[in-house]
């Protein structure tokens, strides 16, 4: 992966507040621990037939050639927890992408919204106790989405098409859309060149 510099919490802005975001001053560094509000989510329309834009998202600059990374992690135990990487043109342009907890499993997959939401996600229960990153690079016309648990490899998650002329951000999220408590530890946010291959 391409050398990274480290964003500063304070870099970033929320979509919408958490109920807390605090720092945590541990050895490797200012981490942040975030409890989200109950009920925070992001949907838009496809087969729920909702709208929710509720999630707490701290957010970035993202720019053609430019990666970030978020790394977390969470006790994952409330129905739909969510926690990852949060890129927004607009608030029905969106990609969320990272892990959700839902009917028992973890699922590692991206919602890639216009107008309307599209979700792909799999199984991932071997990370229930891992830290989590995910990578989220942005290209002319698409992001690439990937994630790994501790120091394992790099899978990719998705390939989005995205608007390449779009001012866009890009940052940690969580949400929790059944239940109050849900802390998530984000141990690193940092940017770096854009992966330059898929493969």
């Amino acid at each position: 992966m391409p050398e990274s510099v480290i964003i500063a919490w304070s870099d970033g802005q929320w979509t919408h507040a958490p109920a807390s975001a605090t720092p945590v001053h541990e050895s490797a560094g200012v981490e942040l621990d975030v409890t989200a509000v109950e009920g925070s989510d992001a949907w838009r329309h496809t087969a729920y037939g909702f709208i929710h834009d509720t999630e707490h998202a701290l957010l970035a600059p993202l720019a053609v050639g430019d990666a970030m990374e978020v790394t977390f992690r969470a006790p994952w135990d409330g129905q739909f927890d969510q926690a990852g990487v949060f890129v927004q043109t607009d608030d029905e342009h969106w990609i969320k992408a990272g892990v959700e907890y839902a009917d028992g499993h973890l699922g590692l997959g991206a919602v890639v919204t216009a107008v309307r939401s599209d979700w792909s996600v799999g199984y991932v229960d071997d990370w229930l106790d891992s830290e989590i990153s995910v990578r989220v690079s942005r290209w002319a016309d698409a992001v690439i989405v990937r994630a790994r648990a501790g120091d394992g490899a790099w899978r990719l998650v998705r390939v989005a098409p995205f608007d390449g002329a779009a001012t866009a951000s890009a940052g940690p999220f969580l949400a929790a859309p059944t239940r109050a408590g849900l802390t998530v530890r984000f141990t690193r946010w940092s940017r770096s060149a854009a992966d330059a291959d898929l493969h």
